[in-house]
């Protein structure tokens, strides 16, 4: 599959987030060549490739997508992401808090609250794009009655098509080992907290390495990677809380705000502080 070398001539090495004046939602736009190691988002993410080539490894399988078509991931669900032949591309991105998601899917489905997921990491449909393209348009938006109203009005519209790439959502940990899950639980209740990997391992019954390669298989991260995402998902929600970001650095237990501000970078493409004054 080729694609086009060359950005948008009005298009900026750059990645850039946006709030939507709809509580839980915000867009990112993004064009560069950078690489984004194996992570975890706490939202569901929709995005659209406008150029060159994208290729990441995810549970859902392989993906190469290029212009035209979307790119999806689920909650909780590892994946990484690369430009297809060291080249920049192009691509802009919806993420939902996935009470804000099952909020407007149940206005769509009349009461329905099953948990929402898309069954593919990528696919192309034309006939989505519009609405994605006007829901997208409300980012970094100004705030008042009328853009809130509208751009609720644009997220119904995508919320009701998204329906057709979705599917049943998997229990996570379903076909994980008991070890993993009770290690698993004990993060995910304070990932803040100062925990080992011996500490882990002894109290899911097994040997830091059964732990480690169980956890490798069963998430495709490692427990340490796995604590620093949560932890990266708190610094994001103080960060749009308004927390400074030498504050967030002490609350969501990472060292200082350097060793934030290397995690942050190198998950989101962005500095904490930078990606504060977005909201």
């Amino acid at each position: 599959m080729g694609y086009p070398r060359r950005m948008p001539a009005d298009t900026a090495l750059s990645i850039r987030y946006a709030r939507l004046p709809f509580d839980g939602v915000e867009a990112m736009r993004a064009c560069t060549a950078r690489a984004f190691s194996r992570h975890t988002h706490d939202h569901t993410g929709i995005g659209l490739v406008d150029a060159g080539g994208h290729s990441s490894w995810s549970g859902r399988g392989q993906v190469e997508a290029g212009p035209g078509t979307f790119i999806t991931v689920n909650p909780g669900e590892v994946h990484d992401g690369a430009a297809i032949g060291g080249r920049a591309r192009a691509w802009r991105i919806l993420y939902f808090e996935p009470d804000a998601l099952a909020a407007l899917r149940a206005d769509v489905v009349e009461g329905d609250l099953a948990e929402f997921t898309f069954a593919t990491p990528v696919f192309a449909d034309a006939s989505l794009r519009a609405a994605f393209e006007s829901a997208l348009g409300f980012g970094g938006a100004a705030g008042g009655a009328d853009a809130a109203r509208a751009c609720e009005e644009a997220l119904l519209t995508l919320a009701a098509r998204l329906g057709a790439h979705s599917c049943a959502r998997r229990a996570q940990c379903a076909s994980s080992a008991p070890a993993v899950v009770r290690a698993r639980q004990r993060i995910d209740a304070d990932p803040m907290a100062p925990v080992s990997l011996r500490e882990l391992a002894a109290e899911a019954g097994v040997s830091r390495f059964q732990l480690m390669r169980g956890f490798r298989k069963a998430t495709g991260l490692a427990p340490h990677a796995y604590i620093v995402q949560r932890r990266l998902a708190v610094a994001r929600r103080l960060l749009r809380a308004g927390h400074p970001p030498g504050d967030v650095a002490v609350l969501a237990g990472f060292y200082d705000q350097s060793h934030l501000g290397r995690c942050f970078i190198r998950q989101f493409g962005v500095a904490p502080a930078r990606y504060a004054l977005s909201s």
